[in-house]
């Protein structure tokens, strides 16, 4: 293929895409089957992203009941695992009984950095740096002033000593507070105007020598690790309460293996992988349906859960004087405007579903989801087993993927409500159903 893909205009470039299958003409029906029917809708999806051929569809769903600081939600996730939606609205019911999820915003603020080389003396430079952090804020006012106004803009800007590490390595760490904005183009652009600032700056301070008028700026950007950006979710509830969870055993039992579950969350990285991506499948289902970036939550998380310099659970549980209370503490950088907040249909509907909430409501309740899908794996872990729940969620897929018709899958429903659910169980009980289904003709 060669080069200017980019120019050619979207039926040329399925074209080209088309004749890469053995069934040219199949794959463009194919695709050009997914566009939506109306062109304006689907030219504003073209263009949110670079070389776009058709769309990708994923269920767009609503987990009820999700009770939060005394007010209840339904709340828009999109994910393609319905084991997912359903442990997060089971959790979230079950809860809603207890006083719901109880959240606070800790903090939200977030970095910007420019990353500069310049060799000289750093005292002179750590000397007059109270100079450039005045003129840094002072000629980056007409990037600011409508931020400020919302009240929030630059917060602090310092400058880091780098050395130690690589020589003449420096930084300028700013921290920005964003208001309803996630703020990367903000904080971005302020970021590449102190870069030019402080290169003119050097340039023209008379007490450096030659060599120290010299800068090198590697690079100027946010920050997508915000640890200062901080959401604290949390239930609560008196141990015998939590009988109903317990499938089987005590709810003394219970609580005992639960801790347990996040003691090893805790302490194994391996098991902490998957514990925290059981806390990622509710925020990102959430983050999706509300426009935001699951790639920066997710970075921002995995890089605070190993901030004391092993990766370990994001949740917590404390158990004192026969209560049991469940926490989840994370980074969480979310926005309601800008981005696709009011460009892409669903997501504008997703918010408005939600009550159109601001962004540190939004960081509540994406983080109130992921506490909920977190207490549905870890409740099936130590009592029933995840696959029994799971796998009947996926018996569907199942059925699709061995070409099921509506009627076997409606017999194979019944039947797998009292047998265990795989691939090659499904397999036998389809071939002979279909025999039976032969003899019987």
């Amino acid at each position: 293929m060669k080069d200017g893909f980019s120019k050619l205009s979207k039926e040329d470039k399925l074209k080209k895409i088309a004749a890469q299958y053995n069934d040219p003409s199949q794959v463009t029906q194919e695709f050009m089957s997914y566009w939506h029917q109306q062109m304006d809708v689907q030219k504003r999806f073209d263009e949110f992203s670079e070389n776009t051929i058709t769309n990708f569809y994923l269920p767009f769903g609503v987990v009820p009941n999700v009770l939060i600081n005394g007010k209840n939600y339904m709340v828009p996730v999109v994910i393609e695992e319905s084991s997912v939606v359903a442990a997060a609205s089971k959790a979230a019911k079950f809860w809603a009984d207890k006083g719901g999820f109880k959240t606070e915003v800790i903090s939200t603020e977030k970095i910007g950095q420019v990353h500069f080389l310049w060799h000289g003396d750093k005292q002179k430079l750590t000397k007059a740096f109270p100079e450039l952090k005045k003129r840094l804020i002072e000629n980056t006012l007409h990037l600011t002033s409508n931020m400020q106004k919302r009240g929030g803009g630059i917060l602090d800007i310092g400058l880091v000593d780098m050395t130690m590490h690589e020589p003449d390595y420096y930084q300028l760490k700013a921290s920005f507070e964003t208001c309803n904005s996630m703020g990367a183009n903000f904080i971005n652009s302020c970021m590449e105007e102190m870069a030019l600032i402080l290169t003119d700056w050097v340039e023209q301070k008379p007490d450096f020598d030659n060599e120290e008028r010299k800068l090198h700026i590697i690079m100027s950007i946010l920050s997508n690790y915000t640890p200062g950006c901080i959401v604290k979710v949390w239930v609560e509830s008196k141990i015998e309460a939590l009988h109903s969870a317990a499938k089987g055993l005590t709810a003394e039992e219970f609580v005992w293996r639960f801790q347990k579950a996040v003691r090893i969350a805790q302490l194994d990285v391996y098991r902490a992988t998957t514990h925290n991506k059981g806390i990622y499948n509710g925020v990102d289902a959430v983050v999706l349906a509300t426009g935001n970036d699951f790639r920066a939550v997710e970075a921002a998380g995995h890089a605070y859960a190993s901030r004391q310099g092993k990766y370990t659970s994001l949740s917590d549980v404390t158990v004192e004087n026969g209560h049991f209370i469940f926490s989840l503490t994370m980074p969480l950088a979310l926005g309601v405007v800008g981005g696709l907040t009011s460009l892409h249909p669903l997501v504008k509907r997703g918010l408005e579903l939600l009550g159109n909430p601001n962004a540190k409501e939004l960081m509540m309740i994406a983080a109130s989801v992921g506490l909920a899908n977190n207490f549905a794996a870890l409740q099936s872990l130590t009592t029933i087993g995840i696959q029994k729940g799971h796998m009947k969620m996926h018996l569907l897929n199942i059925l699709n993927q061995l070409e099921a018709n509506q009627d076997e899958k409606k017999r194979a429903v019944e039947h797998f409500k009292n047998h265990k659910v795989s691939l090659s169980n499904a397999r036998d009980f389809l071939t002979t159903l279909r025999k039976n289904m032969m003899t019987n003709l």
